[in-house]
């Protein structure tokens, strides 16, 4: 065997072991391949790495030139820390070809499962670094420093309700985002929508009871601006190129309490000009973004998983809108002059297929938006697959997610590719040209075309 990466594999009792004479499969859609070494990175620290219940491990047999599966062993995942984007899911069986319930949930919890195996003495992922920001480095996020300081701010401000939320939120559900808001740094989120207009497959604060546990629970009350300042304002005030956002994991669509965040805008700019005020949302409301940008809004992420309207409504199910209405966002968004990123929720095999990033590619050359984050999409494979057209199952013409990614960067040099919102004072200037696979994109888009013969 060559020196590929070897595929892992969980026993009975949950060891994680290498497998010998196999090499790593990955999923990409519904179909298992080998891992080219390009796709692969040393899996990076916070990364968990943990064995699928009830699958069978699938591996890549190089000398017959396909899979094999392993029915006595079970596959091994990681969930990647934040800033890499996956570029293959686990390749995983099932016995007699149907996945078991867990417990009294049908899929697999809300996390983003990578394809990950061993090579050169160390784990692999199959994935690529997107962001070159360290925010969800776990270095960051020690509780021995970050609890006190919760504690601490809610002995003097705990009548804040949202501020108690937040607090439940660091330390209970251990959101990033959270800590840093105690901690004084980076971003910080101000949720405010109890209820949401889509019924997304996956939505990670309200499931239904027998789908898969939400990963928190959502926020049961709109907060008042008053609360909202208390909250976001000293931010602003304090910290350096600090961002405070709305739409977060643990509350609905914001935009459905657009009057308020309005209100909160307003307060907000009132007394500091400081900092970056962002929203993230699904863009339902187009003439609401308009009128958080008259307000003070600085920047706006719109949540889509495809450019396809199709695509988006298997996986959205949109409720009083639809996806024209999202595009139109888009455009309202850019011509406000809010700094306006798509949240792109990314799936291996279905992304990158031919329409879908024909699709992208058009949106973003009609409305000119800014960035494009690559977020992977956190649920159960099968549970997407199941709700997605058919058309878009089991297919092979995929140009692969970093595939993707090179061709917006070459297509599109302006464009910020990303996973972590950005101050404003990082909006003229691509962080993710840093990175080499984004150089070399570049340096391939300037790269001088050869004369066609006879001309």
């Amino acid at each position: 065997m060559d020196d590929s990466a070897r595929l892992l594999v969980a026993d009975e009792e949950g060891r994680i072991l290498e497998w010998p004479g196999l090499a790593l499969a990955g999923q990409s859609g519904d179909r298992w391949g080998a891992v080219p070494d390009e796709e692969l990175v040393p899996v990076p620290e916070g990364t968990k790495v943990f064995f699928l219940p009830g699958t069978q491990a699938v591996g890549w047999d190089p000398d017959r030139g396909r899979p094999r599966v392993l029915r006595r062993y079970r596959a091994v995942a990681a969930m990647l820390q934040a800033g890499y984007t996956r570029t293959r899911l686990p390749a995983v069986a099932y016995p007699r070809g149907k996945a078991p319930e867990h417990g009294c949930h049908r899929y697999l919890p809300l996390w983003a499962y990578a394809a990950v195996g061993w090579k050169d003495g160390r784990m692999v992922a199959a994935a690529f670094r997107v962001d070159p920001m360290t925010h969800s480095e776990t270095r960051h996020y020690d509780d021995r420093q970050i609890a006190p300081r919760v504690e601490d701010r809610l002995r003097s401000q705990g009548r804040n309700r949202l501020l108690r939320h937040l607090g439940r939120c660091a330390l209970e559900y251990h959101c990033f985002a959270a800590k840093n808001l105690f901690m004084e740094r980076w971003e910080a989120p101000l949720p405010t929508a109890p209820s949401c207009n889509a019924r997304c497959v996956g939505c990670i604060s309200l499931q239904p009871a027998d789908c898969c546990p939400a990963s928190q629970e959502r926020i049961r009350f709109v907060p008042s601006v008053q609360e909202l300042v208390e909250v976001a304002v000293p931010h602003l005030e304090r910290v350096d190129r600090g961002i405070v956002s709305f739409g977060q994991g643990c509350e609905g669509e914001p935009l459905t309490v657009a009057p308020r965040l309005e209100e909160a805008v307003r307060a907000f700019r009132d007394r500091t000009d400081r900092g970056t005020v962002h929203l993230n949302t699904n863009g339902s409301r187009p003439e609401a973004l308009r009128a958080l940008a008259r307000a003070g809004l600085d920047s706006v992420r719109i949540s889509l998983n495809s450019a396809v309207a199709e695509t988006y409504h298997a996986y959205y199910r949109p409720r009083r809108f639809r996806f024209g209405q999202v595009r139109e966002a888009v455009g309202t968004a850019v011509d406000a002059d809010l700094y306006t990123a798509l949240n792109l929720l990314v799936f291996p095999g279905v992304s990158d297929l031919p329409e879908e990033v024909e699709a992208l590619e058009g949106l973003i050359e009609e409305t000119g938006l800014h960035m494009v984050h690559l977020r992977n999409l956190s649920l159960d494979p099968r549970l997407y697959l199941d709700h997605l057209p058919p058309r878009l199952r089991r297919r092979d013409d995929g140009i692969g997610l970093l595939g993707l990614a090179r061709r917006l960067k070459q297509r599109f040099p302006r464009l910020e590719l990303g996973y972590f919102n950005r101050p404003r004072e990082c909006f003229d200037r691509p962080l993710v040209d840093q990175l080499p696979w984004a150089r070399e994109a570049l340096a391939a888009a300037t790269a001088p075309t050869a004369p066609t013969p006879g001309r």
